[in-house]
């Protein structure tokens, strides 16, 4: 039994004409002979009635939530009420076809109610379906914990539930179906010459995928680097072979310092002043953000600054947590950050020449950071699509993956 995993997005399942798009990769897939196991996420986005933020607008209204655990229970039905309505469909087509919770597929995980870890999964009862059916399609997003309690396992999950099952069913290849053709130079709502990627590695994505690029859940890369396990990422409306991720050693990859231009939006700069002895704070003020449950998206110290980059959501929190060590805090809001990432950053100086491309361009850069996989710029919000578009020219991605500026 050779088996094949595929994933299809709640907006692969939003319309009747998209679910035809769907039916048809699985059924191209079924005349290669391939068993099939495919995750679903919750049908369409909000507003649609059976998407995962709608389901939980019905029992939310006080922006508060009692119980992380019947929390859970609802947020689950979006993607069973998916699995169904496929499964359905594909009996309508005449496709042997059978529908499976999470927890139904043999996935347990642990009692972290919205943010539970895939501990395990017994895979006995998809085989076994699969010995009469041609299809399981299995509930994304979710698994039950060892004492039978339902859990989600946080946004991006049914790109990890896949990735998790065609490890421990040692499945050929995972194919991610979303709205796009494959893994892209850039956002192309952004960037109208972002260019499709071809092959890319397992480490260029998975860093990619961290630094704000939406595609695919870092989680899912890192699941199937670890299996071997190839990724393909299509688009459901193509039928285009879209982007391969695959193994670094695999001689097709072609030589790419830069993979692409990653965004992040909705995030707040924090400015600490020094003062003297202000290194002392230092350790106090990111014990008392990390205390507070905030991640830092990245920081700059310097004997003048300390400069913190969160999540907008949390600017208040954290402002509140530095003030109560008796600083005063600089605070602007609505900024930006911007990625240039590459699996062969490492010697490669692009930094200084980034914040040159901008500052000519009339773009402000708010900090900055290097490792040897990505640089980091952070801009106003304002910029983010002209600051996207001249690093993207820049690096003349649409054309080939260089790692000078022009």
């Amino acid at each position: 039994m050779t088996i094949l995993v595929q994933k299809f997005g709640g907006t692969s399942l939003q319309t009747p004409a998209s679910i035809t798009n769907v039916i048809s990769h699985i059924k191209h897939a079924i005349e290669g002979q391939y068993k099939l196991v495919v995750v679903v996420s919750a049908l369409g986005r909000k507003p649609d009635p059976y998407a995962t933020d709608t389901l939980l607008s019905l029992a939310n209204q006080a922006n508060q939530f009692h119980s992380k655990r019947e929390k859970d229970l609802l947020m689950s039905c979006g993607e069973i009420i998916a699995s169904v309505v496929l499964s359905n469909e594909l009996q309508n087509n005449h496709i042997k076809s059978i529908a499976l919770t999470g927890a139904q597929a043999g996935i347990t995980t642990t009692s972290d109610f919205t943010e539970a870890k895939i501990k395990s999964v017994n895979t006995t009862r998809i085989v076994n379906e699969l010995e009469n059916h041609d299809v399981v399609v299995v509930a994304g997003f979710q698994g039950q914990t060892s004492a039978g309690e339902v859990t989600t396992i946080g946004r991006g999950g049914s790109d990890t539930t896949a990735a998790v099952l065609g490890a421990a069913l040692n499945a050929e290849k995972v194919e991610i179906f979303t709205d796009v053709n494959g893994i892209m130079t850039a956002d192309p709502r952004i960037v109208k010459s972002a260019r499709q990627l071809k092959v890319v590695s397992y480490t260029e994505i998975c860093n990619f995928a961290n630094q704000g690029a939406k595609v695919i859940h870092p989680r899912a890369v890192e699941i199937a680097m670890g299996a071997n396990i190839p990724l393909h990422v299509r688009s459901t409306y193509s039928i285009e072979n879209g982007t391969l991720v695959t193994s670094a050693g695999i001689r097709e990859i072609p030589d790419q310092p830069i993979t692409g231009i990653a965004h992040m939006l909705e995030l707040t700069q924090i400015k600490i002043k020094n003062r003297e002895k202000m290194h002392r704070h230092h350790s106090d003020i990111f014990k008392e953000i990390e205390d507070a449950g905030i991640s830092v998206d990245f920081s700059t110290i310097s004997s003048t600054d300390l400069l913190l980059t969160i999540p907008k959501v949390y600017t208040q929190t954290a402002v509140d947590c530095i003030t109560n060590l008796d600083c005063q805090p600089q605070v602007i809001e609505n900024c930006a950050r911007i990625s240039v990432v590459g699996g062969g950053l490492m010697g490669v100086t692009v930094a200084s020449g980034i914040v040159q491309v901008l500052t000519e361009k009339g773009i402000e850069v708010l900090q900055s950071a290097e490792s040897h996989t990505s640089n980091r710029v952070l801009v106003y919000e304002k910029d983010l699509m002209d600051a996207v578009n001249v690093l993207h020219d820049s690096f003349n991605l649409s054309q080939t993956l260089e790692s000078g500026i022009k």
